[in-house]
């Protein structure tokens, strides 16, 4: 199975592709939409949108993992955040892909054994369980690929339901 794991953000949306098959994981690419401060919103969401649109066609993956919103004391950013996670959903329904959600707290359960694991945990066993050379940067890339995994163990045994519904919803 191919996972495209999204950490949704208005400046930088990190992303990252990997495969899942009978317990293993091999990395397929990873990276990050950037998006210019100061210019306007609506550029940035097309900008979002038309470069995710890209990856969903060049890598095809058969689900998509993104992030919930984790709102903390600036409303304005997370507005703006959360308008890019609209986008970003909608990219993956339009390519008929599959969406599952996972809080962070999900995450860090499922890539340190641990829901309230620091940042530099979670990057470091995303880079051991990955079999990087070196932990992804930006930070968003990392989490991406975090969001991936987390999916990968969250769906496995789910794998079978997966196909089939596949099959039904998304014609």
């Amino acid at each position: 199975m191919i996972i495209l794991g999204i950490d949704p953000g208005i400046a930088i949306v990190g992303w990252g592709v990997i495969e899942y098959n009978a317990g293993r994981f091999r990395t397929i690419a990873y990276g990050a939409i950037t998006t210019e401060a100061g210019i306007d919103v609506e550029v940035r969401l097309q900008t979002v949108y038309h470069e995710l649109g890209e990856i969903f066609d060049c890598y095809k993956p058969d689900a998509v993992a993104v992030e919930e919103l984790f709102f903390n004391t600036n409303i304005t950013t997370g507005i703006a955040v959360a308008e890019a996670r609209g986008v970003i959903l909608l990219s993956a329904i339009e390519h008929k892909v599959p969406i599952s959600e996972y809080t962070p707290l999900q995450v860090k359960s499922a890539i340190v054994g641990y829901g309230r694991a620091e940042k530099k945990q979670v990057m470091t066993m995303v880079t051991q369980v990955l079999r990087l050379k070196n932990i992804p940067k930006p930070d968003d890339t990392a989490d991406a690929l975090a969001i991936a995994v987390c999916h990968a163990h969250s769906g496995a045994s789910k794998l079978s339901a997966f196909y089939n519904q596949k099959k039904t919803r998304l014609t």
